[in-house]
C-alpha cells in the first residue's frame, strides 16, 4: 500500500469517527434542547425530544419548599460529582439546602434516613446500589414520606422496573424533584434458622425478587471483582457451578393446600424485570397488593436447561404455553399469585433478597405490604401505567359484568322452564 493510500484511508476513517461524534452530539443536545438544531436536521437524525414535566407539579412542589435528604453509600463511584449536580438541582428550584447522608458499613441506610425523616425531610432520595435502595425503603416504609432513586449500581434491578432512566444523572434528578408519585408495595420475608424450622426468625425486607435454592447459590458465589468488570454476567458464570443442584420444598400460598415438590429454585417476586430485558416473572407487578410465587425446575441436562431458558425468554416476548404442554416439557415454570407464602425446605438452603445473600434458612414465610411506599418516577412512566391499570380494571369489570349476565340468563330460563313444566303438569 503507497504512502499517499495509507494517508487517504486515515483520513477517511478519521472522518468517519468525527460525523459519528457529530451526529452523536447533535442528536445529544436536540433531545434536551430541540430549539438548537433545525427542524430539518431534527427531521433527519431522528431526534425525539424528551418528554415534558408537569410543571404543575412541579410548581406545587417548588412552593412548599420541601426538604431533600440524600441518603448515599460513599463507596460508589463518582458520588462526588452527583453530589454538586444533586446541590445545583435544589438550588435551581429555590429548595432549601439539602441533607446529605452517608451509609456505613454498620448501617447500610436505615439509620440515616429515619434520622432524615426525623429532622423534617419531605423527601428521601436513595443513591447507591440496590443494597442501599432497599436499606432506604426499610425506613421510609409506611411513613408516607416520598422516596426517590439514583441508581448506582450493578444491577439496579428495582430502578430498570420502575422504568427511571438509568445513565442519565440529570434525568434522574429531574424525575426524583419534579417527577409523579405512585404507591408501591414492598415485601416482608422472615427466615427462621433452627433444624426444624420452628422460632419467630429474623425479618428482611425486599422490592424486586426474593428465592431459595439455585438464585441465592447464584448471588452468593459471585465473585466481586468479576461483578465490577462483567457486571450482571457474573451472576452466570457463578451459576454453572450449581447447575445439578435441586431441592425439595413444601409451599403454602395464603389459606392453600401445602404443595410438595422438588425443583431448582423457589421465587417470591414484586417485580419480574431483569437486565439484558428478561423478563423472569412477567405477571408480577409493585403495585398489584400481591407477590408472585415461582418455581423452576429443569431435568435432562443441557436440553432442560435450553428449554428453560427459551421459555423465560417467550414469556418476556409475551408467548405463553398451555398447561398441557407443559407437563411434557423436561423444564417448567409454575406460578401462582397470593399475599402469603411459607415455605418449609427438607435441608437448609441458601437465601437471597435483592442479591443480597442471607445465609441458609429452613422456613420462608413472605408477605406483601400494599401501597407502602410513596415513590417519584417519571411522569410519563406513571400515566401509562395509570392508564393500563384503568384498562385492566374496566376489562375486568367487563368480563364481571358479562358473567352476572350469564347467570341471570342461565336464572331466567331455569325459571322459564321450571313455568313451562308446571303447566304441563296442570
Amino acid at each position: 500500500m503507497s504512502t499517499a493510500t495509507a494517508i487517504a484511508l486515515f483520513a477517511l476513517v478519521l472522518a468517519l469517527a468525527a460525523l459519528i461524534l457529530a451526529v452523536s452530539v447533535t442528536r445529544h443536545i436536540g433531545r434536551r434542547d430541540p430549539v438548537a438544531v433545525p427542524r430539518r436536521w431534527r427531521k433527519v437524525l431522528r431526534i425525539t425530544p424528551m418528554p415534558a414535566m408537569e410543571l404543575g407539579a412541579a410548581t406545587a412542589r417548588s412552593d412548599a419548599r420541601e426538604r431533600v435528604a440524600f441518603i448515599a453509600n460513599p463507596t460508589k463511584d463518582g458520588i462526588g460529582e452527583l453530589r454538586e449536580q444533586a446541590l445545583r438541582a435544589c438550588a435551581i428550584r429555590y429548595l432549601p439546602q439539602p441533607m446529605w447522608l452517608y451509609t456505613t458499613a454498620e448501617d447500610p441506610g436505615v439509620g440515616q434516613t429515619r434520622e432524615a425523616i426525623s429532622a423534617g425531610a419531605d423527601l428521601v432520595v436513595a443513591v447507591g446500589g440496590d443494597g442501599t435502595v432497599r436499606a432506604v425503603a426499610e425506613g421510609v416504609a409506611g411513613t408516607g414520606v416520598p422516596m426517590a432513586i439514583l441508581p448506582m449500581g450493578t444491577g439496579n434491578l428495582f430502578a430498570r422496573n420502575l422504568d427511571l432512566p438509568l445513565g442519565d444523572p440529570a434525568a434522574l434528578l429531574r424525575t426524583a424533584l419534579d417527577g409523579a408519585e405512585r404507591r408501591a408495595d414492598v415485601g416482608w420475608l422472615t427466615l427462621v434458622r433452627t433444624p426444624d424450622g420452628d422460632g419467630q426468625g429474623e425479618r428482611h425486607i425486599f422490592l424486586v425478587i426474593a428465592g431459595a435454592g439455585l438464585d441465592a447459590e447464584m448471588v452468593a458465589g459471585a465473585d466481586d471483582n468479576l461483578k465490577r468488570r462483567l457486571g450482571w454476567l457474573a451472576y452466570f458464570l457463578a451459576a454453572v457451578r450449581h447447575l445439578g443442584k435441586r431441592m425439595e420444598a413444601r409451599i403454602t400460598v395464603d389459606d392453600g393446600e401445602p404443595q410438595t415438590s422438588r425443583m431448582r429454585t423457589v421465587l417470591i417476586a414484586n417485580v419480574g424485570r431483569l437486565p439484558a430485558g428478561i423478563q423472569l416473572i412477567p405477571d408480577a407487578s409493585f403495585d398489584d397488593g400481591r407477590i408472585d410465587i415461582a418455581t423452576l425446575d429443569a431435568r435432562g441436562g443441557i436440553v432442560g436447561w435450553t428449554e428453560l431458558f427459551g421459555t423465560v425468554v417467550a414469556q418476556g416476548a409475551g408467548i405463553r404455553e398451555p398447561w398441557h404442554q407443559r407437563v411434557w416439557r423436561t423444564s417448567r415454570i409454575d406460578h401462582v399469585r397470593g399475599e402469603t407464602v411459607e415455605i418449609r425446605v427438607t435441608e437448609a438452603q441458601k437465601v437471597q433478597v435483592d442479591g443480597e445473600s442471607l445465609g441458609r434458612a429452613t422456613r420462608i414465610r413472605a408477605e406483601v405490604d400494599p401501597g407502602a411506599l410513596v415513590l417519584r418516577v417519571p411522569a410519563n412512566a406513571a400515566t401509562a401505567r395509570a392508564n393500563a391499570r384503568d384498562a385492566e380494571e374496566t376489562l375486568d369489570a367487563e368480563v364481571e359484568a358479562h358473567g352476572l349476565e350469564a347467570e341471570l340468563m342461565e336464572d331466567v330460563a331455569g325459571e322459564a322452564a321450571d313455568t313451562g313444566g308446571a303447566h304441563r303438569q296442570a
